[in-house]
């Protein structure tokens, strides 16, 4: 399977500049490919739109672009190993399909970027006003379309061929759609922390029909996580969280799959396992694990919900309550421009065990902070109706809450993001898939 990820205004831009012109125009995407145990997912990080000058024909019917040009973008694709996905637009209002003169066009294209730029796949795109149609270039293979933004849309997808879901989603149908519900259960999510939060997102996407999940998390159940575990029992002390939250997915939904990862996602081939994954659940209270999981959300166009609940207490009685769900994807401030991550505390994370003994800033293990399980509850249920939403189109449009139980308030908030940032602009690691190295530690 072959999937093409790009942000929205890439696919906003592609709409405006060819759909609805006098004539046939293209635009050329170079795409880091991530190669996956079942896909391989193209992530666009550059667009262009060829001169005038860059045709040798166009028509209502048909576009050619001259060798020289194509030999440019076959040189810049070899030389960065990235690959080339060519797009064109139909005329009409009908939902678009290759034509015999595309298979023709394809045939030659593959055929040079076969010696010109061997190392990797390349794709082709067809675009009108009624929709998007892709494949492998010069194959019949399909490829599916996704563009990523505070909302994540499928603009073309062959389908899985099965049936209507399943009786037991009924109510859910009635609200989401049947379309929305295989949606759902087609998702690899991935949950990173399985605590107080996690062990809740993870049930609760068992039950929403989510089939295949990525759990990580390098700690063991312990008697203290009790009040707050989902799923954990006395029985389970000892056994390590990711272990347990996969027993109980299985027991809501049986036949899913989890992939259950002992480990610490500050580790660079923890980390890379997160490149599976359709969507993320930031589910842990480590900054370094923070900054690692928005560098993958935004590098491999992957959203994310973050969320955190902070509990204050003097003297055994209750002084705050506080909530926490953010949404990370393309034209969403990062945590880096929210000013919510503490370099300090980045820079201890990354430490493995012999630096931290050596380091005079490190001064011990951290106060463990209250917690109570319907806090944790109320925030994972408002990021999982966030999910939906970016997701699966439930109305809701906010994608940074706030919240407060004492008043009490529920209220969303926007940051504006740096045009320089190093995590979420251009100029920064945004759609650069694996050709751009993470900052995570080996060890």
């Amino acid at each position: 399977m072959m999937e093409l990820r790009f942000q929205d205004g890439d696919a906003s831009r592609i709409i405006g500049e060819l759909v609805g012109r006098e004539t046939e125009r293209c635009a050329v995407m170079l795409a880091s490919r991530v190669a996956l145990p079942e896909m391989d997912r193209l992530v666009v990080s550059t667009l262009d739109f060829p001169a005038d000058e860059n045709y040798s024909d166009r028509s209502l019917i048909s576009a050619q672009l001259k060798p020289d040009y194509i030999a440019q973008i076959g040189k810049r694709a070899a030389r960065q190993n990235l690959s080339a996905i060519f797009v064109h637009s139909h005329p009409g209002a009908a939902p678009p399909e290759f034509s015999k003169i595309d298979d023709d066009g394809e045939a030659h294209l593959a055929r040079f970027l076969s010696v010109r730029a061997p190392d990797t796949v390349h794709g082709a795109v067809v675009v009108s006003a009624g929709g998007w149609c892709a494949r492998r270039l010069g194959k019949t293979a399909p490829m599916r379309v996704v563009s990523v933004g505070p909302q994540l849309q499928v603009l073309f997808d062959a389908g899985d061929g099965s049936g209507p879901p399943s009786l037991q989603f009924d109510r859910q149908v009635r609200a989401l759609g049947a379309t929305g519900q295989k949606y759902l259960q087609s998702l690899t999510v991935a949950i990173v922390g399985l605590g107080g939060t996690g062990s809740i997102a993870a049930e609760q996407l068992a039950h929403l029909g989510v089939r295949k999940f990525i759990l990580i998390d390098p700690d063991r159940i312990e008697t203290t996580n009790l009040n707050r575990v989902v799923g954990a029992h006395l029985s389970d002390v000892n056994r390590f969280k990711t272990e347990v939250a996969a027993e109980m997915v299985a027991e809501i939904t049986p036949g899913a799959v989890c992939k259950s990862i002992v480990g610490d996602v500050t580790r660079t081939a923890i980390a890379r396992e997160l490149r599976a994954a359709d969507f993320i659940f930031s589910c842990t209270d480590s900054h370094g694990s923070r900054a690692v999981i928005q560098q993958i959300a935004y590098q491999y166009l992957i959203p994310c919900v973050d969320m955190g609940s902070i509990i204050t207490a003097r003297a055994g009685q209750i002084a705050g309550i506080h909530g926490r769900v953010q949404a990370l994807a393309p034209r969403l401030a990062c945590f880096t421009c929210c000013g919510l991550l503490d370099s300090e505390e980045v820079r201890r994370d990354m430490m493995n065990a012999e630096e931290r003994s050596r380091d005079q800033y490190v001064q011990g293990a951290h106060e463990p902070a209250p917690a109570v399980i319907s806090i944790n509850g109320t925030v994972t249920s408002m990021a999982m109706t966030m999910f939906l939403a970016m997701m699966v189109g439930v109305p809701s449009a906010a994608r940074h809450l706030i919240y407060d139980a004492r008043p009490p308030s529920l209220r969303a908030v926007s940051f504006t993001s740096n045009p320089n940032c190093y995590v979420c602009s251009s100029r920064g690691v945004l759609a650069r898939g694996d050709s751009q190295d993470l900052f995570t530690r080996d060890d």
